[in-house]
């Protein structure tokens, strides 16, 4: 018996036990003539089974008895005994579930997998007036519902390729099991099962496991009695990268590899399949560049161009893949492009000349005439790059005819266009002459400005000889004055290719006077007359520096001279400034030093940015005006370092500011700057501006004492560094603080002087103590006295009591008698001897009584 438990109580079952003597423990009761029964049932475990003894249309046994074999086991154990209404359940049927029995059948309620076994019915039946015995054998089959399953893989991540098996478990389940598997997609979607894996066996074999397997993953258990389904597990299937497919936006592919314009966003988008996703960089020329799947380029430039790689990366598996494509960027030539147009040496042909240097790839020309714009560009016309070229006959071409050269570029979707006109100006060549250089030459000017291309003149002798180059629209003829030129004729000669005819003017020279010398000819011939000596006269040429650097404050020289063959016809030299005025020498601005072919401007005091620009020498002289830019860059001073307020406090009383601050990086540094302004203005006031509260501080300074500020004004102060003009970055806005507490030295050497005070008064009262101890003879005896020669100690123990005690018996009697009995004396009593001068005890070695304890009890009365 366990220890603890009480006994089961004994089974009392009514009268009809008697009978189980002749059961003999559940054996057949004997009879004649006996009707056996015998069929299978099945039962669930905790649900309920009905155990009938005989045909359901049967009567009832009038006593019935049941008893149970378990499966496997060959002694049979009473279950229940019942007659009528009078039922008795063995102790042990509990074994098998709740245990019922109702008109001979067994109920089992909660039933229990012990149940199952053989049921043996014995009853006696009432048929005809007399009993009749039956028998009914009941094989029960307890069921066991399916637990809830549960799924274990072999791993939870495994790499592609890998073979990988999920197991379905189960804890109890009446076989036969049927097991099913269904698959859902990781990013959600219907249960499926596995494609070709729809077997019914407890492991799933995924071999080898591929990236669809990826998901999860539910079991389902059937049985004959129930079904269960388990929670899903994940299985995470690792792979990749793949190789990187990269796209280009906008989509401009070309043969080994994509264009883009210059200017133009460009995004670049990279795609690996991998799980875990990949880790996208981007390497642009093999230099990293961006780490991210997509890199978008604002506003290409050409300098982007070349080599782009996507490297996908799988950090679980430490994998790695690249793809790499070749991004060209297009871009036009500078500018626009420009056409010209020029005769040819023998006046007849125009040439059309259209050029557009530079871009890639190169711009694409052709030039297209009247009635040609729908030409293409494989026409007659013809297209090349760059520079293109048309010979257009001049007698082919009416006056005011247009051409156009179209010009074409990947990077230009528009395209670009110029264009020409050809036409004769109107009118005639004008001629004129005039005296240089002190009458030492003679100008001749021919001019006939317009058309296109221009009209080229000639001079000519009036015997046609050619003087001097052709020129463009003015040609210009020196002559020397060596007196030969009187009544001379000379002939201005134009011509144009749209002309057919040329134009010309006549201009003849004055004789002088006296006429010189006539040359001598002989008798009979005929001389040609000399030509007249001719010098060449152009557009002066300049010469000076491009550009001309200058810190802020310095002065800068720009000089700029003439050149060439017309250095010495007397050419007129001039400044401009960068708002085209002319400079002259009456500002104090600017310097002219000037010589006969030469002029040289000086910048004084040179200010940022105001005289930064493009400044122009021009020359002028007969022929034309000649220009020359020089850019004057006026640079400021390198940026002195950043400065940190590091203490801003007021004084007492807050007229003044404290003010520290620290320098932070390097630079250099000629001073600093302390600026201030108000801080507290009406909303709708603009903030008052910064004024200068301190300037030229030293650059070695670090701290500056403010005065001026209104006590009832709030104040914001900043702090600049300076070098020579160029002010740094100001520091952060600050307000002054409150002034700290001064109050402690005062209240320290308010208590010093007190304890001075204290201590001499004190010092005064002792004196004055000391020199009239009968004004105050207590306070007096108090300070001053001292213990006489033999006076009694203050009682400490027990021994200096008894020795008190000893002293007061040898008192005198006077003494005694001059005490009330019961009481003591007041101290101080002038009335009352003083005790203090004689001896409370014995001298030591005067007595050899042995010392006595004396109890002292003193009573005072009010």
């Amino acid at each position: 018996m366990e220890r603890g438990r009480a006994p089961p109580p004994p089974w009392r079952g009514p009268w009809i036990l008697c009978l189980l003597p002749a059961l003999a423990g559940g054996q057949p009761l004997a009879a004649g003539e006996a009707a056996y029964e015998e069929w299978r049932a099945t039962g669930v475990r905790g649900r309920a089974v009905e155990l009938s003894c005989g045909p359901a249309a049967a009567a009832p046994p009038a006593v019935v008895f049941w008893s149970f074999t378990p499966q496997g086991e060959g002694l049979p154990r009473a279950v229940a005994v019942g007659s009528g209404r009078e039922v008795a359940v063995a102790p042990g049927a509990r074994l098998l579930g709740r245990v019922t029995l109702r008109n001979g059948t067994l109920e089992l309620r909660e039933l229990r997998v012990f149940a199952q076994g053989r049921f043996l019915c014995q009853g006696l039946f009432p048929e005809r007036g007399r009993l009749r015995v039956g028998y009914a054998a009941v094989l029960l089959r307890v069921l066991v519902p399916v637990s809830k399953p549960f799924v274990r893989p072999t791993a939870a991540a495994a790499a592609e390729g890998a073979a990988v098996a999920l197991t379905c478990s189960v804890r109890e389940g009446t076989e036969p099991l049927s097991f099913s598997w269904q698959h859902q997609e990781p990013r959600g979607g219907p249960s499926v099962t596995p494609a070709g894996l729809g077997d019914s066996r407890a492991e799933l074999r995924l071999t080898p496991a591929n990236r669809s397997h990826t998901g999860w993953y539910i079991c389902t258990v059937h049985n004959e009695v129930n079904n269960q389904t388990s929670d899903p597990i994940y299985l995470d299937i690792v792979y990749g990268p793949d190789e990187p497919a990269i796209r280009v936006e906008p989509f401009s592919p070309e043969q080994g590899g994509f264009s883009a314009g210059e200017r133009e966003d460009v995004v670049l988008s990279c795609l690996a399949p991998s799980n875990p996703p990949s880790r996208y960089v981007w390497l642009h020329n093999g230099s990293q560049v961006h780490v991210g799947q997509t890199y978008a380029i604002t506003a290409i430039a050409r300098a982007q161009a070349g080599t782009y790689t996507c490297l996908a990366e799988n950090s679980h598996l430490q994998t790695r893949t690249q793809a790499t494509i070749v991004l060209t960027v297009y871009y036009p030539p500078a500018g626009s492009p420009s056409c010209s147009a020029l005769a040819s040496e023998d006046q007849r042909d125009v040439a059309l000349r259209c050029r557009w240097l530079g871009g890639f790839p190169l711009a694409r020309l052709r030039w297209v005439g009247p009635q040609e714009e729908e030409e293409e560009e494989e026409g007659l016309m013809g297209s090349s790059f760059s520079m293109a070229t048309r010979i257009q006959s001049g007698a082919a071409t009416r006056n005011g005819s247009s051409f156009s050269c179209l010009a074409s570029h990947p990077a230009l979707p528009l395209g670009a266009a110029c264009g020409t006109t050809l036409w004769v100006p109107s009118g005639s060549p004008t001629c004129a002459a005039a005296a240089t250089k002190g009458d030492e030459y003679v100008m001749l000017r021919c001019r006939w400005e317009g058309g296109t291309p221009l009209v080229t003149l000639r001079w000519r002798d009036a015997a046609g000889r050619t003087l001097g180059d052709p020129a463009a629209s003015t040609a210009v003829l020196v002559l020397s004055t060596d007196g030969s030129l009187g009544g001379r004729e000379f002939v201005c000669v134009a011509a144009h290719p749209l002309r057919a005819a040329a134009a010309e003017c006549r201009l003849r020279l004055g004789k002088p006077d006296p006429s010189p010398p006539p040359v001598p000819r002989r008798v009979g011939t005929s001389l040609p007359e000399p030509s007249p000596p001719c010098r060449r006269v152009e557009v002066p040429e300049l010469e000076a520096e491009s550009e001309v650097a200058v810190l802020e404050g310095g002065e800068a020289q720009l000089a700029c001279r003439q050149r060439g063959s017309g250095a010495g016809l007397g050419a007129a030299l001039a400044w401009y400034d960068p708002k085209e005025r002319e400079v002259t020498p009456g500002p104090a601005k600017y310097r002219l030093e000037q010589g006969e072919a030469w002029v040289n401007l000086t910048v004084r005091d040179a200010e940022w940015p105001g005289d930064s620009g493009i400044y122009r020498c021009t020359a002028t002289n007969a022929v034309g005006t000649a220009s020359l830019p020089v850019r004057l860059r006026v640079d400021r001073y390198p940026a002195p370092p950043n400065v940190t307020i590091s203490k801003l406090r007021y004084t007492r009383a807050r007229t003044e500011v404290r003010l520290e601050w620290r320098t932070q990086g390097a630079g250099n540094l000629t001073g600093f700057v302390v600026q201030r302004r108000q801080t507290k203005k009406p909303l709708r006031e603009p903030p008052s501006p910064w004024e200068t509260a301190a300037g030229d501080i030293e650059p070695h300074s670090r701290d500056r004492r403010l005065g001026g500020l209104d006590p009832a004004v709030l104040y914001a102060f900043r702090v600049l560094a300076v070098n020579h003009r160029t002010a740094g970055h100001p520091s952060e806005v600050q307000t002054p603080a409150e002034p700290p507490f001064e109050a402690y030295p005062a209240v320290t050497g308010a208590a010093v002087a007190g304890m001075l005070v204290a201590t001499a008064a004190s010092l005064l009262a002792v004196h004055c103590l000391a020199r009239h101890r009968d004004a105050l003879p207590r306070l007096h005896d108090l300070l001053f006295r001292t213990a006489a020669p033999g006076a009694q100690e203050p009682v400490g123990t027990a021994e200096d009591a008894e020795a008190a005690a000893g002293g007061e018996e040898e008192a005198g009697p006077a003494q005694r008698d001059s005490s009330v009995p019961g009481t003591t004396p007041a101290q101080g009593d002038p009335s009352v001897p003083s005790t203090a001068a004689e001896p409370l005890s014995a001298a030591p070695g005067t007595t050899d009584d042995p010392p006595v304890n004396v109890t002292i009890a003193v009573t005072a009365t009010p």
